[in-house]
């Protein structure tokens, strides 16, 4: 690409944030120790809470079945070593709430011990709904922080006929790297995955984009699709947010999906790079979604870099194996735009979480907001072309709706807006807050509208009641009097005398 050409195609949304990534990022991949105990939490995916199938005191071995999906969205949880299942009860959830999540304990054997596993030896073989089925069972969702499960996403996407896959290499978020370096270190396993989801899918091609400032993942996955014409890795501009599915879709393709719309119907499908490598161990494998790549950087990280680890190994064991500098100001799950604030380290690592980011005082300090000074800074940011500090003026005075006639709902809360603000206004955090107040205003409306219903309902029934009662006794009252004037007429007729009737007869 020429530098005009460069130029043009540079996008006009989004910010360039100083991207921190490195050391980690070029730091060998490491192999974290079994922990001693890991807690698998029952929620780690999109839609409903999976339900266990173990009890307390039962031995398990690795990647076994521990809770089944429950429910058309869900996905079910493995166990991530081999051990015995110590306790089934609340841990703190992975989020800012700090509330309490239902997980399952497991006290680790140590010896990380497989089940036997069902290996294909050629899953192209098999027919879509089978490695939709293996995905599923497998409990892979999007790694890239949505957990929506995949193989739901398989079939919108078989069902409207998707001919175009978009594989998710861009990891824009700063400090993050755990996707350049499975497509570094596992680029083989990625290009099968997505050639998988292909199969699945029905999809004709599928374009792998990645961020320009990962040339060693660029080349990697271009020698592992060498072979396989229908996989095009397709470099793209370093912009935050480039890995938003929208501003991915629009940079690869040209496509703008509407607001309200899902990405399959304008033709493409768009997966992570580390979900197509758990699909790859799901279906040809047999391997369940029980470990995962995760970047653990920041200023109070004395080794930063990325760390294979179990699912439900606790925050405190991974800034233990890495080592800190001292004692973090702020820790992050995620990364530092779009992350999730940790209230301490005694929180499990979940399937969605791409890196724990462990700030020291500098990184985590937060500059006094003032007013706006309405520059538009935002305004020009804004990947979704919204008008960021018109929805804040509208939900500073608590106007929710004024704030949604500028499409807040479009919000994709990337922080872009918050990031470039000269005033240092925490506007993602007004939109967050909004959105939150308008969740739970819907949430009372429906329970007002199902009790005004049921309150509506019951009146009917009642007057129904009432109606069938009067109508029951105006028939019975018919009745009655109609017999009483049977009976009275009856007494009224004239009464024959048998002997004269006799005689007649003779």
């Amino acid at each position: 690409m020429g530098f005009l050409d460069r130029f043009f195609k540079e996008p006009s949304w989004g910010v360039h944030p100083d991207d921190h990534k490195r050391p980690a990022a070029d730091a060998p991949l490491r192999i974290l120790p079994t922990p001693e105990r890991v807690y698998m939490p029952l929620s780690q995916h999109v839609g409903g809470a999976a339900r266990p199938i173990v009890v307390v005191g039962q031995k398990v071995l690795k990647g076994q079945l521990l809770a089944d999906a429950q429910g058309n969205i869900s996905a079910p949880i493995h166990a991530p070593v081999s051990g015995t299942v110590f306790s089934i009860g609340d841990v703190t959830a992975p989020h800012a709430s700090g509330l309490p999540f239902r997980a399952i304990t497991i006290e680790s054997d140590g010896q990380d011990r497989w089940i036997d596993t069902d290996r294909v030896a050629d899953p192209f073989a098999l027919a879509p709904e089978d490695i939709a089925r293996k995905a599923a069972a497998a409990g892979v969702v999007g790694l890239g922080g949505a957990t929506f499960p995949s193989a739901v996403k398989f079939a919108l996407g078989k069902r409207l006929k998707v001919e175009t896959l978009i594989v998710n290499g861009g990891e824009c978020e700063p400090y993050l790297s755990s996707d350049d370096r499975i497509m570094r270190d596992f680029a083989e396993q990625v290009v099968d995955g997505v050639r998988l989801v292909m199969h699945a899918i029905g999809a004709k091609e599928a374009l792998v984009g990645i961020e320009d400032n990962k040339p060693e993942a660029i080349a990697a996955m271009r020698k592992a699709a060498a072979s396989f014409s229908e996989v095009k890795i397709c470099p793209v501009p370093t912009r935050y947010p480039m890995g938003s599915d929208k501003q991915l879709i629009q940079t690869l393709t040209g496509k703008e999906v509407p607001s309200n719309a899902r990405a399959a119907e304008v033709g493409v499908l768009v997966h992570n790079v580390s979900t197509c490598a758990a699909v790859h161990k799901a279906v040809r494998l047999g391997q369940p979604l029980v470990e995962r790549i995760v970047t653990l950087n920041g200023g109070a990280i004395a080794t930063p870099g990325n760390i294979y680890a179990p699912l439900g190994t606790l925050v405190t064991d991974l800034l233990a194996f890495v080592g800190l500098k001292g004692e973090p100001a702020r820790l992050i799950l995620g990364g530092p735009m779009m992350g999730t604030p940790l209230a301490h380290d005694r929180i499990p690592l979940v399937k969605g979480a791409s890196g724990i980011l462990a700030f020291n005082a500098a990184e985590a300090a937060t500059p006094e907001a003032g007013p706006c000074i309405r520059c538009g800074t935002c305004a020009d940011a804004c990947p979704m072309g919204l008008l960021p500090m018109e929805m804040a003026a509208h939900i500073r005075v608590e106007d929710f709706e004024g704030a949604e006639s500028y499409a807040l709902g479009d919000c994709i809360s990337c922080g872009c807006c918050a990031y470039v603000c000269p005033s240092h206004i925490p506007l993602v955090q007004y939109f967050s807050y909004a959105k939150g107040e308008m969740m739970a205003a819907e949430r009372v409306k429906l329970r007002t509208d199902a009790t005004k219903r049921l309150a509506e309902a019951r009146t009917a029934r009642i007057e129904r009641e009432k109606q069938e009662k009067a109508e029951a006794a105006a028939r019975r009252k018919a009745e009655k009097e109609a017999a009483a004037a049977a009976k009275a007429a009856a007494a009224k007729a004239p009464v024959k005398d048998s002997g004269q009737a006799q005689g007649e007869t003779v």
